[in-house]
């Protein structure tokens, strides 16, 4: 990216290294209070906003990306096990390749790390993308994997994510970053262990824990579990440990890493109608490419707001979409055939300046949600400003998936 600056990184400081071998494979890392977000109650408009969409991600550069990310590190370092050394190598072998690289996927990175953090994960798993497809919204053919997670069809259909002609959202980064971190932090809950996590998100999550239950956990040593895993398995543990390295020591492999200047971070801004991608990148004063690049998920060249109530942009960007959007008053916006029709934006300009207390009231009152065709747990989260897992705690769910005509529960049983 051309704006993106080079920074020769100082030595990490010794204590972070040992904090995070202390730390020991089992324990979620703290979450770094830079990366907590600041409320966006004061943006120009209640429904077109930098929004907290699927998890709460800030636009504000809160110092050095690659600092907050260390500091959120809890496996082994460098060297731990000499795989680890000899795939970094590899990674930084062209130094200025790696450097182009990692500076076109530090806008995702910075936003993968944050809901990373929301959800408590180590990391590490935030660099899962470069491991796979190096953050790039790969599409993938039918019934192959797509996005820079590199989800398959019945991963994404058991995690709740949707996908059809007109939208896929294993390319959709806020959507199926959320969806990943919350399937990790489970995996987490239920082993315990960093490693494992990483072994069930590359093979599957019941083979890891018949492995387990057959093989007992493992030790803290070797680093690189000695179980039996297929060789991919256990690479892609040794590869993820491998990038996360670099990102300790750049000096070490003779790269340096990218700053990410505020405008170039991502955040999810609400949209009220469907519109044309074309449409919306000229609101932003991007190319359509660029934008796309961003919200891939959108198939047909419409961004269906019933499937994805937000673009995704550079915060530079952001605000002069919400000016163009509002001073136009959203006349560039479209319906989608099939989809729900969304209120325009003037009606929720009045929503916005009515009473509270009969906001709030309203809110009250829906208790329930009959989940429609296309709607995953997540969408219905958002649409009801709860968390994910209290949806699956209220409806004694056992994970993600809904299924259309289900009746869910969408506030606390009073």
């Amino acid at each position: 990216m051309k704006t993106i600056r080079r920074l020769r990184p100082l030595p990490l400081a010794t204590s972070v290294f040992l904090a995070a071998c202390a730390s020991g494979p089992a324990q979620k890392p703290a979450q770094p209070p830079a990366s907590a977000p600041t409320p966006q109650a004061q943006a120009p408009h209640a429904n077109i906003h930098a929004t907290t969409t699927p998890a709460a991600v800030s636009a504000a550069d809160d110092g050095n990306i690659w600092q907050n990310l260390r500091n959120s590190f809890a496996m082994a370092d460098c060297d731990a096990d000499p795989g680890i050394t000899l795939w970094a190598r590899r990674y930084t072998s062209n130094p200025q390749r790696f450097e182009d690289q990692i500076a076109a996927a530090a806008p995702r990175l910075a936003y993968v790390q944050q809901i990373a953090a929301r959800h408590n994960v180590a990391g590490e798993f935030a660099l899962i993308p470069w491991v796979e497809s190096q953050y790039r919204p790969v599409s993938g053919g039918k019934g192959m994997p797509a996005g820079m997670w590199q989800i398959m069809p019945s991963t994404a259909n058991a995690m709740g994510i949707r996908v059809d002609k007109n939208f896929d959202g294993r390319l959709d980064v806020p959507a199926a970053t959320d969806a990943i971190m919350t399937l990790l932090s489970r995996y987490h809950d239920d082993l315990g262990d960093w490693r494992l996590v990483d072994y069930a998100f590359n093979a599957g999550e019941f083979g890891i824990k018949r492995t387990v239950s057959q093989h007992g956990t493992p030790p803290d040593e070797p680093v690189i579990p000695k179980m039996p895993v297929k060789p991919v398995t256990r690479e892609h543990l040794v590869k993820l440990l491998a990038i996360a390295c670099v990102i300790r020591e750049p000096d070490r492999f003779n790269v340096s890493l990218p700053t990410l200047p505020s405008e170039q971070r991502l955040v999810a801004v609400s949209i009220d109608n469907s519109m044309p991608m074309a449409s919306a990148a000229s609101h932003a004063g991007m190319s359509t490419d660029e934008l796309k690049d961003n919200n891939a998920g959108s198939r047909n060249g419409v961004i269906d707001a019933s499937a994805s109530p937000y673009v995704l942009l550079p915060s530079g960007k952001a605000q002069q979409f919400r000016s163009s959007l509002l001073a136009e008053g959203n006349t560039g916006a479209q319906n989608v055939p099939g989809t729900a029709t969304l209120p325009p934006l003037s009606a929720a300009l009045s929503a916005a300046t009515s009473n509270d207390d009969d906001a709030a009231d309203s809110k009250a009152s829906r208790r329930t949600h009959t989940v429609k065709s296309g709607e995953s747990l997540w969408s219905i989260a958002k649409r009801y400003s709860v968390d994910i897992k209290q949806l699956e705690q209220w409806n004694h769910l056992a994970g993600p998936g809904v299924k259309p005509g289900q009746v869910l529960k969408v506030s606390a049983p009073g």
